[in-house]
C-alpha cells in the first residue's frame, strides 16, 4: 500500500494531511463502503488535536458527497469509536494521529463490525482513491450529517460490563492517571472511578496543542506521572497516548513499567497450553519467555495493529483459541472482549492483577533485559532506502540470525537489534534488546552509525 500504513495514513496537518486530501480519502471509503452507489451511514469521530475538527469537517463534506449519511460522533476514544461502530453496525472514519507528536493528525478506517480494515479492504480503498473514481450523488440524495451525543458515555458502560469491578474495588487502589491531553481525558477518569478507584490525575484537560507532553507514552514524556504517584503514594500510574488505545504504568514507586514486561504479565495472567499469541517481529524475549514456559504458540507479524489483527483473524478462523495478542508499545488486544487495542480495558485487565499484589512484584518475574530505541529521520525516498540498504550490509555480515518479516531482525542468541521504516512518521527505527545494557546500546549504536553514515553519503 502506498497511503495506508502499518495504522491508517499520517502526516502533517495542513501540510501533507490537508483537507483536502482527507476529503478524497473519505470519498473513496465512501464509495467503497457504498460499492459503487453511495453508502448508507457512517460515522466520523477525532481525538483532541487541534487540526481534528478541520478534518472531521472535511470528511464529513467527502462522505456525504458520496451519498453517505454521517454520524458525527465528536471527541472520542479510538477504542470508543469502535464500540460505536460495533454496536450501531456502521463503518466508522476516525481523525486521529495517536502518539505522534501534536503538528500530525490521520485519517483510520474501522469497518461495521468495530475493527480495523484489513489490509485487503484498505488496498481496495486505496484503489479507488489513486484512481479518483469517486461516487457523485446528486444534489438531492448526498448524505445527511448529524450530531450524536452520548458516545463517550456509551463507551464507559461498555468498560464497566466488561471489567471486574468488585475485586478492583475491594482493593481500594489509587490510580495517577495521565491521559497526555488526549481522547481519553473524557473517560478514563470516569471510568477508574466508577472501578472504585480513587483517581488523581496530570495532563487530564483535553487540549489539542498538548501542553503537558507529547502524545506518546514514553518514559521521556511522562516524568509528570512518575512524580505524581510518589507524591500521591499511588499504587500504579497509567498513561494514554493520543486516542487512548494504548496504557503504560508505572509501578508503586514511580518507576516506568515497560510496556513488554507488562505485556508479558498480563500473557502470563491469559495464555494456557496450546493457545496462540500473535505480537510484531519487535517482540520482546520476555513474551518468548512466557509462551515457552506456558507451551503456548507465538504468532509474528510485521509491526502495526493492522497486521497484528489481520493474523488473529486468521488464527480464530482455524479454530485457534488468542486470549490475549499486542506489542509491547502499550497496544494490547483481548480478542474476546473486541478486537481492537483499547487503553482503559488493558489498564482495567492490569489492575485486577494489581489488586492482588504490587505492580513491580507483578513484573518482576520479567525484568532482567534492557531495551533500547534510536530514530534516524529522513527528507526523501532516497535517504530512507540508503539506510535500509545499509541495514542489509550489516545483515550480512553479521554472524546472526536474520528475519525480514519486517525491515532486519539480527538474532544474536543473547541479543538482538531491529531496524525498519516506520509505518507513521519519516523515520527509521532501531530497537534492540540484552540483558546486558552494555551489549544492547552497542548493538542499536552500530546500527544506528550505519545507517546515519548511509544517509550522509546522499
Amino acid at each position: 500500500m502506498q497511503v495506508f500504513g502499518s495504522s491508517g495514513t499520517r502526516g502533517v496537518a495542513n501540510e501533507e494531511l490537508t483537507p483536502a486530501f482527507v476529503l478524497r480519502v473519505a470519498k473513496a471509503a465512501g464509495t467503497t463502503w457504498g460499492d459503487g452507489h453511495g453508502g448508507d451511514r457512517v460515522a466520523i469521530a477525532r481525538d483532541t488535536r487541534h487540526t481534528g475538527r478541520m478534518l472531521a469537517d472535511a470528511a464529513a463534506s467527502g462522505m456525504a458527497s458520496t451519498g453517505t449519511d454521517v454520524d458525527r460522533l465528536g471527541i472520542v476514544p479510538t477504542p470508543g469509536a469502535q464500540a460505536y461502530a460495533e454496536r450501531e453496525g456502521v463503518p466508522v472514519l476516525v481523525i486521529t494521529a495517536s502518539h505522534n507528536p501534536p503538528p500530525y493528525n490521520g485519517v483510520k478506517l474501522v469497518g461495521d463490525d468495530g475493527v480495523e480494515l484489513s489490509t485487503a479492504d484498505l488496498e481496495s480503498i486505496e484503489e479507488t482513491l489513486l484512481a479518483e473514481s469517486f461516487t457523485v450523488a446528486p444534489w438531492d440524495e448526498t448524505g445527511c450529517v448529524r450530531e450524536v451525543d452520548g458516545v463517550t458515555q456509551a463507551y464507559v458502560d461498555d468498560l464497566l460490563a466488561a471489567a471486574d469491578r468488585d475485586r478492583i474495588a475491594d482493593a481500594d487502589l489509587t490510580v495517577a492517571l495521565d491521559p497526555g491531553h488526549g481522547a481519553g481525558s473524557l473517560t478514563s477518569p470516569e471510568f477508574f472511578r466508577a472501578l472504585g478507584c480513587r483517581v488523581v490525575t496530570v495532563n487530564a484537560q483535553p487540549d489539542g496543542h498538548f501542553p503537558g507532553r507529547d502524545p506518546e507514552p514514553v518514559p521521556d514524556n511522562l516524568t509528570d506521572l512518575g512524580r505524581l504517584v510518589r507524591a500521591t503514594d499511588a499504587d500504579i500510574g497509567i498513561a494514554h497516548d493520543g486516542d487512548a488505545d494504548r496504557a503504560i504504568f508505572f509501578d508503586e514507586t514511580g518507576s516506568y513499567v515497560e510496556g513488554d514486561a507488562t505485556l508479558a504479565a498480563l500473557a502470563a495472567a491469559e495464555l494456557e497450553a496450546g493457545d496462540t499469541t500473535v505480537s510484531a517481529v519487535n517482540v520482546s524475549q520476555r513474551l518468548v519467555d512466557v509462551v515457552t514456559e506456558v507451551g503456548a504458540d507465538l504468532e509474528l507479524t510485521p509491526i502495526g495493529s493492522t497486521n497484528i489483527i489481520t493474523r488473529i483473524e486468521e488464527l480464530e478462523e482455524n479454530g485457534e483459541r488468542v486470549p490475549v495478542a499486542g506489542e509491547g508499545n502499550g497496544g494490547i488486544f483481548f480478542p474476546d472482549y473486541r478486537l481492537s487495542r483499547d487503553g482503559a480495558f488493558t489498564a482495567a485487565r492490569f489492575l485486577e492483577l494489581v489488586a492482588e499484589r504490587p505492580v513491580s512484584e507483578i513484573v518482576a518475574p520479567y525484568g532482567g533485559y534492557v531495551n533500547v530505541r534510536h530514530n534516524v529521520e529522513y527528507e526523501s525516498t532516497a535517504e530512507r532506502d540508503a539506510m535500509l540498504d545499509a541495514a542489509a550490509n550489516q545483515a550480512q555480515a553479521a554472524d546472526a540470525d536474520l528475519n525480514t518479516r519486517d525491515g532486519y531482525r539480527l538474532d544474536y542468541g543473547d541479543a538482538w537489534v531491529l531496524a525498519r521504516p516506520s509505518g507513521t512518521e519519516p523515520l527509521v527505527r532501531i530497537y534492540a534488546e540484552a540483558r546486558d545494557g552494555d551489549r544492547a546500546e552497542e548493538l542499536a549504536g552500530d546500527m544506528y552509525d550505519a545507517l546515519a553514515a548511509a544517509k550522509a553519503d546522499i
